[in-house]
């Protein structure tokens, strides 16, 4: 795990397919607090209960009184009963359900967490769970030596491919994979690591029937809806999992080990406050459904409860060209932008308030790579991208996370604003050269 700072201004220069850098906000160390469930265990007073002076007196009509009553009791009762079912129904048809609209982002979710249904998507999720166990060569007074660092990951295909971050294998001479059910694996590929995030794909050779886990769409995700954190917390506990919510998206962070040292920014993360320790890195962010919506990444240092995930939908592209091609490559539209917001938006004199405004800090150099995809298409500096492949470039992700989801090769549209016209131009995407 990393620790990590987010960031908010929008004065540094923008990098290509990653939004500029911004300012940090204040610093605190990160902790969760159980929810108290004291409310699950009241119980109203019934009459039973009350005391007998309380009690309402009982009546002693006769017989035939007694007989009316029950008949008109039952009667009641059949009655009470059809509302009920009614009412039942009714709700049933009227529950909100999980949709996307038209520019790709979450507009009502009805799956939310049960005390009942937790344990069931923990035990759905945990067997494709792993632990990660990288041996790292080192150097110091007496000479070479090697340590070992622990992490997770998740696999997601039967024949052995995963997902971790790629601190967690950073110069690692071997990885060893142990599963849920403590079968141990050493003979364990890294095949690659994303250029412009913090992921790497590793591969346990000669693998197949292993249990997956199911990737979900994090373009979907609502601030407030409900997550689990798996995760081999402090490097010692298998599959610890805690609960909390999504906090927010779209977040900026530096992100570094414990002395300062590789530092890393990071951009377009989801924040949670369900506890990511440290051990957590490379472990899934599940949403209801049982599905991996984030890679837990990094925790903040600075303030309280804060952790941080990438959204599982910049991942998916590469890992699609793996998978295919055999090719760690990553797709990528090579521009540089500033994310629009409002304040963006008055600087620059923009029509629309959110976005990717095509920028560059450099006066003397273009924002567009020369020759790289988006060049070749006739974007320009200048133009604002607002929709890729149709979904709203800031709403449900970055261009960096949208154009994740694509393999190198693929022809992706890609809507334009410039002088207040809307265009739709067709991009074929090429691999990110570093």
């Amino acid at each position: 795990m990393e620790s990590g700072n987010s960031n908010e201004s929008n004065n540094s220069t923008p990098v290509v397919d990653q939004p500029a850098p911004s300012a940090p906000p204040a610093t605190a160390t990160p902790s969760a607090v159980a929810p108290s469930n004291d409310w699950k265990n009241y119980k109203p007073k019934n009459n039973a209960d009350a005391p007998v002076a309380d009690r309402p007196p009982r009546s002693r009509g006769s017989n035939a009184g007694v007989i009316v009553g029950v008949i008109i009791a039952i009667m009641l009762a059949g009655g009470a009963l059809a509302i009920s079912i009614v009412n039942m129904m009714n709700s049933q048809e009227s529950q909100p359900v999980a949709t996307v609209s038209a520019d790709g982002y979450y507009t009502g979710n009805s799956i939310e967490f049960e005390e009942t249904s937790i344990a069931g998507i923990v035990s759905k999720v945990t067997p494709a769970v792993v632990s990660i166990i990288s041996e790292v060569r080192t150097t110091g007074y007496f000479g070479y030596g090697t340590s070992r660092a622990s992490g997770t990951g998740m696999i997601v295909t039967e024949d052995g491919y995963i997902i971790t971050n790629k601190h967690v294998v950073n110069g690692a001479r071997s990885v060893q994979v142990i599963t849920d059910s403590g079968d141990t694996y050493d003979n364990v590929t890294i095949v690659g690591a994303d250029p412009l995030n913090d992921v790497a794909y590793l591969k346990i050779n000669g693998a197949s029937g292993l249990p997956t886990i199911p990737l979900g769409d994090s373009k979907t995700i609502a601030v407030g809806q409900p997550v689990l954190a798996i995760g081999n917390a402090l490097g010692a506990y298998q599959n610890s999992v805690t609960q909390g919510i999504i906090g927010g998206t779209g977040r900026s962070i530096s992100a570094g080990d414990s002395d300062g040292n590789n530092v890393e920014y990071l951009t377009d993360m989801l924040q949670t406050d369900a506890a990511i320790n440290p051990g957590n890195s490379g472990g899934p962010l599940v949403n209801a459904a049982g599905e991996v919506i984030g890679i837990n990444t990094a925790v903040s240092t600075d303030a309280q409860g804060l952790g941080f995930a990438i959204p599982i939908s910049a991942v998916k592209g590469m890992l699609k060209n793996i998978i295919d091609n055999g090719k760690a490559e990553r797709a990528y539209l090579g521009l540089a932008y500033v994310t629009i917001t409002s304040e963006v938006a008055k600087e620059f004199d923009l029509s629309v308030n959110q976005g990717a405004y095509v920028h560059s800090d450099n006066s003397r150099q273009s924002a567009v790579v020369s020759g790289g995809p988006a060049d070749k298409a006739g974007i320009e500096d200048g133009d604002i991208v607002s929709k890729i492949n149709g979904v709203q470039v800031g709403r449900a992700g970055s261009i960096a996370t949208l154009i994740g989801e694509y393999k190198v090769g693929d022809v992706v549209p890609v809507t334009i604003i410039r002088d207040g016209k809307e265009t739709v131009v067709n991009v074929t995407l090429s691999a990110y050269k570093e």
